[in-house]
C-alpha cells in the first residue's frame, strides 16, 4: 500500500475493513453465547451487524486515526458484547468458546478480503480496481492483528479467556487476578513499542499462510 496516501485516503481506504471487522469480531462473540444459552447480548441489542452498536468512540475512531495519521501500529477496541457466564451450561469451556468466536471470524474475515484483493489483482491497476485492492490489502491486515492480538494470553483479551477455560480452576482464578491490569498492560507494550515485536512473526507467518493458501504473490509484490 503506498505510503504517499493523504489522511483522507487512508481514512477512505481503512474505515469499512476496520467497521467491519470490529463488528463482526463483537457480533460473534454474542452469536455463540446465544447458541450456548446465554441471551444476554439479544437482550440488549448487541446481537446485530450495526457498527454503530459496537463502536467505542475513542476505541474505535480516535485512537486507530491518530495512528494511523501517525503511520504507527494499528491497535483500537470496540465496546465489550455482555455475556452472563451463569446462563452457561458449562461456563469455563462455553465461556472459552465464545471468546474463541472472535478471532475465528477475523481469521475468516481476513481470508474473505484475501479473495477480494486476488479478484481486484486480475482486474487491473487502475481505477476502481486498484482502490478495491488497496480496500482488500487493508481488510486482510486490521483482520490479522485483530486476530493475532486477541490471541494473546493476557485477559481481558480473547486469548486470556480461552487460556482461563483450559486450565485447572484454581489457576484460572489466579490468572483471572491480571484482568483489571490487561488494557494498561497492553497500552504500555504499544507506548514502548514492544507489542509490535511480540506480534511481528505471528503476524508475518499468518500472513505468509493466508497468500499461500489463496495462491496469491507475496505481500512485498503488492
Amino acid at each position: 500500500m503506498p505510503i504517499d496516501m493523504t489522511l483522507v485516503q487512508k481514512l477512505a481506504v481503512w474505515a469499512l475493513p476496520v467497521l467491519l471487522a470490529i463488528t463482526v469480531h463483537e457480533a460473534s462473540h454474542g452469536y455463540v453465547a446465544r447458541a450456548l444459552g446465554d441471551p444476554t447480548a439479544e437482550a440488549l441489542g448487541r446481537l446485530s451487524l450495526n457498527p454503530l452498536r459496537h463502536i467505542d468512540p475513542v476505541g474505535t475512531i480516535l485512537v486507530p486515526a491518530v495512528l494511523l495519521a501517525l503511520g504507527g501500529f494499528l491497535f483500537g477496541w470496540a465496546k465489550p458484547v455482555p455475556v452472563n457466564m451463569r446462563n452457561l451450561g458449562h461456563p469455563r469451556r462455553d465461556m472459552a468458546l465464545v471468546a474463541a468466536a472472535g478471532p475465528l471470524s477475523n481469521c475468516a474475515m481476513a481470508l474473505g478480503w484475501g479473495l477480494l484483493l486476488k479478484f481486484a489483482l486480475a482486474g487491473g491497476d487502475e481505477g476502481v480496481w486498484l482502490g478495491l485492492r488497496y480496500m482488500a490489502i487493508a481488510g486482510i491486515v486490521i483482520n490479522l492483528v485483530l486476530m493475532v492480538l486477541n490471541l494473546l494470553p493476557l485477559p481481558p483479551l480473547d486469548g486470556g479467556r480461552v487460556l482461563t477455560g483450559l486450565v485447572p480452576e484454581h489457576v484460572a482464578r489466579q490468572f483471572d487476578r491480571i484482568e483489571p491490569y490487561g488494557l494498561l498492560i497492553l497500552v504500555i507494550l504499544l507506548a514502548t513499542g514492544l507489542l509490535g515485536r511480540v506480534l511481528y512473526w505471528p503476524l508475518t507467518l499468518a500472513e505468509a499462510a493466508l497468500f499461500a493458501i489463496l495462491g496469491l504473490p507475496p505481500a512485498t509484490a503488492l
